[in-house]
């Protein structure tokens, strides 16, 4: 049986990535412009356009390679998808924390001080916190999306992966078989 060339899983999950986040940084502006709250759950929808991407490159993977994809196959198309959105989105929240809009830190600290002071947290214990996240704020931002992108990846992709995955009948096997001697 002669096989069709695999597609570059690398190639097409970098491609996403990219999308992923152009699209992240809009709706991160447009949540700036907005003024919404750090904490706000309104900030969840920004989950959407991060799982439609996944999805999309498992499925132009699948396509590109003759309609099939194994369940491991659009696990790792998922996983790389996360990886590269990962390291993208690191680079661009410590930019952003630390040189675009260093009040968003200011915003993250008084985020924590409230909820802390809500768990009856110490006044020497909100203070660390509160130094700690003034000092470092944009580094775990962005440690936070080189780590939190990958593992959220890997969820979707355990779900979508069995979603999308079609692999080849016996059928298709023969089809093709017979296509590639004639």
């Amino acid at each position: 049986m002669i096989e069709s060339a695999k597609p570059n899983q690398a190639g097409i999950a970098v491609k996403w990535a990219i999308i992923n986040v152009i699209t992240a940084i809009v709706v991160t502006y447009i949540f700036q412009l907005l003024g919404t709250d750090v904490s706000a759950p309104v900030r969840y929808l920004a989950y959407i356009p991060f799982i439609a991407f996944v999805c999309l490159a498992q499925i132009e993977y699948r396509d590109k390679a003759s309609g099939f994809m194994t369940y491991g196959q659009g696990f790792v198309e998922g996983l790389l998808f996360g990886v590269f959105s990962g390291i993208m989105l690191a680079i661009f929240m410590y930019l952003y924390y630390a040189v675009l809009y260093p009040q968003g830190v200011d915003q993250m600290v008084a985020a924590a001080h409230d909820k802390m002071v809500a768990q009856g947290q110490s006044s020497d214990a909100i203070d660390t916190a509160t130094e700690m996240t003034k000092k470092y704020g944009a580094i775990f931002a962005s440690v936070g999306g080189l780590f939190g992108t990958p593992i959220a990846a890997i969820i979707v992709s355990l779900i979508t992966a069995a979603i999308f995955k079609k692999e080849p009948t016996i059928a298709d096997i023969e089809s093709r078989q017979n296509d590639t001697t004639v």
